[in-house]
């Protein structure tokens, strides 16, 4: 026979529940903090996260809404089981959310939960995050206030040390090689140890390399076997196959990408497809230098990336160039390097290029 008071405990834990959706949406971490007994935990295997006591879920809570551009919680309750003064349940959660970093969509979770009643009435002891459904196909909609400025500007921003950390451990446990570097000047100097001054090298067509000054370093008399200025002077029609030749198979190439996942995918775009031939395999060594802010969680996102901000800043320089915009007509995704080339990536800590 169901009490009253068992009916009150289960009206209290579905309010705890709901107060809980409430702070984090309007992203009051100290009343969410307040929501858990002082051993209480939070548990989020999937970021990976465990909080222990309101402090610390009060700081880990603050250091995640940083990167929200905007996150909104809805809560359904599930079953919930009374035993005295304590109780275990469930909480059915669907989100949406736009992070800093890119990562957008919605998604479907439970809170597996216990609670324990106390002077203040029933609280968490712990919370356990289970991530049953992602989608993370871009939000048509948008924050009010959220200006157009803002979802582009998570293209730009640099990853922070961590993620630049674990694109280079990926990175690595694929097989390439991989160096984190300050900044340009620093991806520079070390280009020249790369590069021997007699090797033919193939500089593509890159922001990075030409605001770096890598492009006109290899591009002068201190590398008499540089591939471009060789091709500059070649009739396009004539002496087609003696152009082909020499952008497919030089000693080095060196560029950059549209994006770096953090698991390690390297993300190439080309609209001529003139780089491809070298980094697939032609080039004995492939360099790729790049900037901090092309780090993205996963490929959906690094597509994203590309068409959303990569591809219209080429366009303009391609229209102001060339008077043609720029095309997507060719997309390799790098995995690990090709069996015959090396493949190195020079990871910068700052943003440079697009």
């Amino acid at each position: 026979m169901t009490t009253f008071q068992a009916i009150a405990d289960r009206v209290e834990i579905q309010a705890l529940q709901a107060e809980f959706t409430d702070a984090v949406t309007m992203r009051d971490r100290p009343r969410l903090a307040a929501l858990f007994t002082a051993d209480g935990v939070l548990r989020m295997p999937n970021i990976p996260i465990e909080l222990t006591g309101p402090e610390e879920i009060r700081l880990g809570g603050e250091k995640l809404q940083e990167q929200w551009v905007f996150f909104v919680q809805n809560t359904h309750p599930g079953a919930i089981t009374i035993d005295g003064d304590t109780a275990t349940g469930r909480a059915h959660m669907h989100e949406i959310a736009r992070t800093r970093n890119g990562i957008e969509g919605l998604n479907y979770a439970i809170y597996h939960d216990s609670y324990r009643r106390t002077s203040e009435g029933w609280r968490f002891t712990e919370r356990v995050y289970e991530l049953r459904y992602l989608d993370t196909t871009p939000l048509a909609g948008s924050a009010p206030g959220e200006t157009a400025e803002a979802p582009a500007a998570r293209w730009t921003e640099p990853a922070d040390a961590d993620r630049l950390e674990r694109a280079a451990d990926a990175l690595a446990a694929r097989g390439f090689g991989v160096e984190i570097l300050p900044d340009l000047e620093a991806a520079r100097a070390r280009v020249r140890e790369l590069v021997p001054e007699k090797a033919s090298v193939f500089t593509t067509a890159s922001e990075t390399l030409r605001l770096s000054g890598i492009d006109d370093d290899l591009n002068s008399d201190q590398y008499p076997h540089s591939v471009k200025p060789r091709v500059l002077t070649m009739d396009r029609e004539t002496e087609a196959d003696g152009i082909r030749h020499l952008l497919a198979t030089p000693d080095v190439v060196i560029g950059s990408v549209a994006a770096l996942t953090e698991t390690g995918s390297l993300v190439v775009a080309s609209g001529s497809g003139s780089q491809l031939p070298a980094y697939t395999g032609g080039a004995a060594r492939v360099i790729w230098i790049i900037g901090a802010q092309k780090i993205v969680p996963d490929l959906p996102t690094a597509l994203r990336r590309l068409e959303e901000h990569s591809l219209p800043l080429e366009t303009a320089r391609t229209e102001a160039a060339y008077g043609v915009p720029s095309a997507v007509n060719q997309l390799v995704v790098f995995n690990s390097p090709t069996r015959f080339s090396e493949g190195i990536v020079l990871l910068l800590r700052e943003a440079v290029g697009y």
